[in-house]
């Protein structure tokens, strides 16, 4: 039995797809992530898989059985239990070395800075209708000069967005001033993924309803999220590789065996 943590041999069989001296390096990069429900838990697996070594997650919320379907921390033992605490847990199990800061009360005006501070790249995993912390973390991204990525579950698929600094901002590609919450849900939903691939089999429409704040969801559609988002991080932590920007949209989707690359012709 192994009784000891190595991070070169736990993390080895990255390497291939990714140089020792890569390796090493996302050992010291670090990566935010706002939301550990149903695509921040699986962010934040993935990131740690890959070896990245130090993170801050933040979120106010506990598990419940709903959450069950696609959640990744979601499971009988943990119903009940801070989301935060279950995933760090979790995280701490891969790697017991991580620089794991936890923000419980979730992203807020008091601890943004805080929670920006020394960060590479943010991840986010916040709730679809969480429209005020999302564009304050965003907005907060850009003027710091952090790339930040969001995939977007849906269906069976995902849409992949990446902000830059000093390239489009997510206020100047979402528009969301002047707009009611319900016309920004309608807005995010229309612009995270302009191809609309899922649309064509969402075979009964009454289970969404944005006016109510919900709508269907897989497990399928949040792990090619955190694939999908996980590429995009690499590349950015290693600069390697090309990655794609807003208005360039990515939609991807396993139902419909397609991949689309947009770009946004509002702008």
């Amino acid at each position: 039995m192994i009784s000891k943590f190595d991070y070169r041999t736990a993390f080895s069989r990255n390497i291939g797809w990714i140089t020792e001296e890569e390796q090493s390096n996302l050992k010291h990069k670090r990566v935010a992530i706002a939301g550990m429900g149903g695509v921040g838990g699986s962010h934040l697996l993935t990131l740690t898989r890959l070896g990245v070594g130090n993170f801050h997650i933040a979120d106010f919320d506990v598990f419940e059985l709903a959450n069950f379907n696609r959640q990744v921390g979601a499971t009988v033992s943990h119903l009940g239990r801070s989301k935060v605490d279950v995933l760090a847990e979790m995280a701490l199990d891969i790697n017991p070395e991580l620089d794991l800061k936890r923000f419980p009360e979730g992203v807020t005006e008091d601890n943004l800075s805080k929670f920006l501070t020394g960060v590479d790249v943010y991840v986010d995993g916040l709730d679809f209708f969480a429209f005020e912390a999302r564009r304050a973390v965003f907005a907060a991204c850009y003027e710091s000069g952090i790339p930040a990525v969001t995939a977007a579950p849906l269906g069976m698929g995902t849409a992949v967005l990446v902000f830059m600094p000093g390239k489009m901002s997510f206020e100047e590609y979402f528009g969301f001033d002047g707009l009611s919450e319900e016309e920004m849900a309608l807005r995010f939903l229309s612009r995270l993924a302009p191809a609309g691939l899922h649309r064509g089999y969402l075979v009964d429409p009454k289970y969404l309803n944005l006016k109510e704040r919900r709508g269907p969801s897989t497990a399928i559609g949040c792990e090619l999220c955190a694939g999908f988002a996980a590429a995009q991080v690499i590349k950015l932590l290693l600069n390697r590789g090309t990655v794609l920007s807003v208005p360039d949209v990515l939609n991807i989707d396993a139902f419909e065996n397609r991949l689309e690359r947009t770009k946004a012709r509002f702008t």
